[in-house]
């Protein structure tokens, strides 16, 4: 017989009883029985397996609120100040790569796709591809040098699918260059602003890097700040 844990508060002398249901993790299919933290009826799960912190499945965005949530944004590619923002992939990438013979994709690039402005303005070739914006699957069909993920990781609801699918687009000596805020015990989580956002389902410690490193077939895994560069 399953438990099924309960969490009880008390306001205004009404009882409020919230039925939370284990949910297995996103990244490493681990069963979750208790809730991290929980606030305004949105609940997150810790993984002692892999280390990840997950938003619960019940409050998972549909596509329709994904694509309302992005096309908020304003990603203009001529703003300098946004071109700064992806700065720390767009300079890994020319270092690593030099813009004569090497090809890249931007996966995800979202209605704003400025890493791939920035480094074709350098003479570098990039395909793109976002399943909201550029669904066209065509790019998806061979291999890259490169692979680029500004601010996208977080929004993955299938985390395991997809770093197996950005595996398999580098070529041999290819190199995923992500970007994300990384969640860390030194962190207060009830005052993070990275979890307000409705579209973020998962966030990555350094634990949760490590095991997609190894279980994905990665051969190295760099971290600094907020950019994280497999390889």
């Amino acid at each position: 017989m399953k438990v099924i844990p309960l969490h009880i508060s008390f306001q205004l002398h009404v009882l409020e009883i919230t039925i939370l249901f284990p949910m297995n993790c996103t990244l490493c299919s681990t069963q979750i029985a208790t809730s991290f933290f929980s606030e305004k009826g949105h609940s997150f799960f810790s993984c002692p397996t892999c280390g990840s912190v997950l938003r619960g499945l019940e409050t998972f965005p549909t596509p329709e609120e994904e694509i309302m949530r992005y096309e908020e944004h304003n990603n203009d590619v001529n703003d300098l100040r946004y071109q700064k923002f992806v700065s720390p992939i767009t300079d890994a990438v020319q270092k690593s790569f030099s813009s004569e013979s090497n090809i890249g994709l931007d996966f995800g690039a979202g209605t704003g796709p400025v890493i791939t402005k920035v480094l074709r303005d350098k003479g570098y070739k990039l395909n793109l591809y976002d399943p909201f914006f550029i669904p066209n699957t065509a790019p998806l069909q061979q291999k890259y040098d490169f692979v680029a993920c500004c601010e996208v990781i977080e929004h993955f609801h299938h985390p395991l699918k997809e770093f197996k699918l950005l595996h398999s687009l580098l070529k041999l000596q290819g190199k995923l260059f992500c970007m994300t805020d990384i969640y860390a015990e030194t962190i207060d989580f009830s005052t993070w602003y990275y979890k307000n956002d409705p579209t973020h389902v998962i966030f990555y410690t350094e634990k949760s890097l490590q095991w997609i490193k190894k279980e994905v077939g990665f051969k190295e895994l760099a971290i600094e700040k907020r950019l994280i560069v497999f390889s």
